[in-house]
């Protein structure tokens, strides 16, 4: 799968544009303006409509300003269609459409419509709510579909016009205009992606998730994604995912995969400040030093160490820990990454093989019984692939709560916490948990860590 998947990133680049960066170089095209643009533009950009279902709680203390924070958990739950819409981009004539998680994830029922108003069904090939990406394909669409070229976008530069088309509001579809604001921008928005981003100007609003970012040759550089607002409307700080991870996301899900699969790197650090520079005899702030290394890290296996500073990735600079994954992400599964990597005072190259974070040991999920204290509460051992997903602390061990279920839910329990003992009684393994709270009685005292935090609950059945 990981040679499909590589031979498939290297189809989806053999399309990127190579022509320069334009400028208007008359009055005419002055005029002009952006209209030619639009029109071979424009239909490659489509409105998604997705319904999902989620249970709500109706409470009869709903709006009561002191009970329904007292019994926030009592009443009953029913199932409630949700709406949401957003934008897409299609990306090949055969319908292949890219969007954001958030626009589409969990959804029943997707419908896309495109600007001359036609509408086709559509499904989930691959959805990642980390990056926040989504790959669609068109059911029933004809192998002729409008579809916009990616653009290698390392090249993008900041200063360069753009266009951002979506369908803010739900009013239709709309074009923006702005410049690329800034480059390797992360952890600076608000929303459930997390990563590297491009920032823009172009206003981008309500609706415009999922839409193109595309240069002055029409050729796509981003998916818009979200903005950095105080008052919910567009203040001109706008985010859009690179299409380097677009095509990632495209080969993977070509491959057959339907989640997102991103080179582990096994390392925590933090960013080069001033001060750090100067202790480590370097020139200038940049780059990222290791302080921890999972003992199943590739990285330790290439021979890096903590005090290690990793400067770029592929001869590209990276200076957080976001930036480093997605150069990763984008090198892509079972391949080799080249680090420039300052060691003991000397930069130097060190080769990285690109491999998905172990399931070592085997995670064993189980999800508890009726006859439980806690019924309905999944667990699973830690590994470097639960540490991944989870985003659990690198040294974790023992079990963690991967869904606490609706019993654990009201009893206080979150995902992501890890389970230590049950009534005195250590659980180092998922069995051993499972036969803690089977045993419990009517009487239980969870021993919990949750962000490093220690945490004991106790209550009665």
């Amino acid at each position: 799968m990981i040679r499909a998947t590589l031979a498939a990133v290297s189809l989806v680049f053999a399309t990127l544009a190579s022509a320069e960066t334009k400028v208007p170089t008359s009055q005419v095209e002055i005029q002009l303006g952006f209209a030619p643009l639009v029109k071979e533009a424009a239909p490659a950009v489509v409105n998604i409509y997705a319904k999902r279902v989620v249970e709500t709680r109706q409470s009869p203390f709903q709006g009561d300003p002191f009970f329904q924070n007292l019994f926030r958990d009592f009443g009953t739950t029913r199932p409630q269609v949700q709406n949401s819409l957003g934008s897409g981009v299609i990306l090949s004539g055969e319908g292949i459409v890219v969007s954001n998680y958030h626009v589409v994830g969990m959804a029943t029922d997707i419908r896309v419509v495109l600007n001359d108003r036609r509408e086709f069904a559509a499904r989930v090939l691959l959805g990642d709510q980390q990056s926040d990406l989504a790959i669609l394909q068109l059911i029933d669409a004809p192998k002729d579909m409008p579809h916009l070229t990616l653009r290698d976008s390392d090249t993008v530069d900041v200063g360069e016009l753009v266009l951002a088309i979506g369908n803010p509001f739900g009013v239709g579809q709309t074009v923006s205009s702005g410049i690329v604001s800034g480059l390797a921008r992360s952890g600076t928005a608000a929303g459930a992606g997390q990563g590297y981003f491009l920032q823009t100007d172009a206003p981008i609003n309500p609706g415009n998730s999922g839409g193109a970012l595309i240069d002055v040759n029409g050729d796509l550089i981003g998916i818009n994604t979200r903005i950095l607002t105080r008052s919910g409307g567009s203040n001109g700080i706008g985010f859009a995912i690179p299409t380097n991870l677009v095509a990632q996301f495209v080969a993977q899900a070509k491959a057959g995969n339907d989640s997102f699969q991103r080179p582990w790197a096994g390392a925590s650090g933090q960013p080069v400040d001033a001060d750090m520079a100067e202790s480590l005899g370097m020139d200038r702030p940049g780059g990222i030093v290791i302080s921890s290394l999972h003992e199943a890290s590739p990285l330790r296996d290439a021979g890096l160490a903590p005090g290690d500073v990793i400067l770029a990735v592929d001869g590209q600079p990276v200076n957080t820990g976001s930036e480093m994954i997605f150069r990763m992400s984008v090198a892509g599964l079972g391949s080799e990454a080249d680090l420039t990597v300052l060691q003991k005072g000397r930069a130097q190259i060190v080769t990285v093989s690109l491999t998905a974070p172990p399931e070592i040991p085997a995670r064993e999920t189980i999800t508890t019984g009726r006859r439980s204290a806690i019924p309905e509460v999944t667990l699973s051992n830690i590994n470097p692939a639960v540490i991944a997903s989870s985003r659990l602390p690198l040294g974790a061990e023992g079990v963690v709560i991967e869904d606490p279920g609706p019993s654990g839910a009201r009893a206080g329990l979150r995902a992501g916490d890890i389970l230590r003992a049950v009534n005195g009684e250590e659980t180092p393994d998922t069995k051993s948990a499972q036969r803690a709270l089977r045993n419990a009685g009517s009487r239980i005292t969870l021993a919990i860590e949750r962000g490093g935090q220690q945490i004991l609950m106790r209550f009665r059945l």
